[in-house]
């Protein structure tokens, strides 16, 4: 009897080992945008305090077809990219990981974890956070190139500390 190519014993373990492994990589790490400098959330929420600079923090997950839209017709501007990195610290979140976290008050978490405790019920999920950690603001779903524009005008130009974000969207009436 004779086996296909495919039926030979070290060439079909060859490659179910090397479509394992292409699973489990693909499994545990998310999607986070190209260009983009963003640290795990422990380390940006250590910066952010330490530089007193405001947290754009990013919930995603690998195969999330909204965050890969944001990702490659949102966060692929450059005026975009340049506000953010100019003016917030920025955290990825999968999640999907596992990834352990060290908080800054030395708490011990995963990423999965860490969108449960934030009430991250679907991704993409945005937040824009004190340098202490504490929320700003949450944005859920889609957000287009113009809405991070304008998100960043509020936040970084201090508006959310005196009006809402609606207020602000439509001219503080």
């Amino acid at each position: 009897m004779s086996l296909s190519p495919f039926h030979r014993p070290g060439r079909l373990s060859s490659l179910v080992a090397a479509l394992l492994l292409w699973l489990l990589h693909a499994s545990s790490h998310a999607d986070a945008p190209v260009g983009w400098d963003f640290q795990p959330f422990d380390t940006a929420r250590a910066a952010a305090e330490r530089e007193q600079k405001p947290l754009f923090v990013y919930f995603g997950r690998h195969g999330c077809p909204t965050c890969a839209r944001v990702n490659h017709e949102s966060l692929s501007d450059p005026t975009v990219r340049e506000r953010y990195h100019a003016n917030y610290v920025l955290a990825y979140v999968d999640t999907e990981s596992g990834e352990r976290l060290h908080l800054p008050a030395g708490e011990r978490t995963t990423e999965m974890d860490l969108g449960i405790r934030y009430e991250v019920y679907g991704t993409p999920f945005f937040f824009f956070m004190e340098p202490d950690g504490s929320n700003i603001t949450r944005i859920p779903g889609y957000v287009s190139a113009a809405q991070f524009l304008g998100l960043d005008a509020w936040v970084h130009g201090g508006y959310y500390r005196t009006m809402s974000l609606q207020e602000f969207a439509t001219g503080g009436s």
